[in-house]
């Protein structure tokens, strides 16, 4: 009787265990060190020890084609598995998602953090589901400000520019009601667009800033602190529908248990992502009149937002903010 030794029935028990894993591809347009995707990676281990091996995260690295309306769409038809995109891409799709992208709702940090862990958050991430999609978790991206080749101080300064927006979002209509023109365009062509006069302004964070390299033709970052649309990690609903039960726990605990590991990064990575920027002759703008950013921008909330429902949600949102 020939005898067989325990580590090749080790390495073939690891050999069929790896052959019955299923792979659960994600996609992101920014790169690893971003603490978004850093986060994404750290729920990939979660969900391999706790599912004991059986399903496996794997991060794609999104082309320039791969703008998130693209990606979104890809999360739908079935030929995507994961992806973490901004809340903002889902705006023409889902009207609740609107309400968190709204400039100046959120007094701070804390405030919007409350909102997103809580009822309104869970409210929110269900609505998602009717686009084909399910909400897993919200990573708080932090404030957006304005960039690009001038300052902007107050809200006359954005008359006759030319500014970025993404084309499903509702920030487009808030820039054309500020006297700018707004232009569609996915962010990896905002450098290229900004260099040739295509667009004068975009918005966004001080590490998208950095990680999309858009520090290199954009000179004025003005911390006008518009908005705080937070990014959400997203699941395709016909494959979610393929899953077991037991998997579907193991992937939304996973997933909400990663929100903390990504705070934990994302203050430290701005601030560095800052000196980053201003070590390149990035010139930060602060002496900005939020006053008078708050007092164009706030009134067209109810422009925005049209249903009973959701404005009730709005004053949901500043009842959770008072002091």
């Amino acid at each position: 009787m020939r005898i067989v030794p325990i580590a090749v029935i080790i390495a073939a028990l690891a050999f069929g265990q790896a052959a019955m894993a299923r792979d659960i591809v994600s996609s992101d347009i920014y790169p690893s060190s971003y603490p978004m995707v850093r986060a994404t990676a750290y729920m990939g281990d979660l969900i391999r020890e706790r599912s004991g091996g059986r399903l496996v995260l794997s991060n794609l690295g999104a082309g320039d084609q791969e703008s998130e309306n693209y990606t979104l769409g890809q999360l739908r038809n079935g030929t995507l598995d994961m992806a973490r995109i901004s809340l903002n891409t889902l705006n023409s799709a889902v009207p609740a998602s609107v309400v968190l992208t709204l400039p100046y709702l959120f007094r701070s940090t804390e405030h919007e953090r409350k909102v997103l862990d809580g009822q309104i958050g869970e409210e929110i991430l269900a609505s998602l589901e009717s686009a084909g999609v399910i909400g897993l978790c919200f990573y708080d991206s932090g404030p957006k400000s304005t960039y690009g080749v001038k300052p902007i101080r107050k809200p006359a300064d954005l008359r006759g520019m030319k500014y970025r927006v993404q084309a499903s979002s509702n920030w487009s209509r808030m820039v054309r009601a500020l006297g700018a023109q707004a232009v569609a365009m996915p962010q990896s062509r905002v450098a290229t667009a900004m260099r040739a006069g295509v667009v004068d302004l975009a918005d966004g964070t001080w590490s998208s800033f950095v990680a999309l390299e858009h520090h290199r033709v954009a000179k004025h970052f003005s911390l006008t602190e518009h908005a705080r649309p937070p990014s959400v990690l997203l699941f395709s609903r016909l494959i979610w529908e393929t899953l077991s039960s037991e998997d579907r726990v193991i992937i939304r605990t996973s997933a909400r248990d990663s929100v903390d590991f990504y705070r934990r990064l994302r203050e430290e990575h701005e601030a560095s992502a800052r000196r980053v920027a201003e070590a390149a002759g990035v010139l930060t703008v602060s002496d900005i009149d939020y006053e008078g950013f708050a007092s164009a921008l706030v009134p067209l909330h109810a422009t925005a937002v049209s249903d009973t429902r959701l404005r009730a949600m709005i004053e949901r949102i500043k009842a959770e903010g008072a002091p």
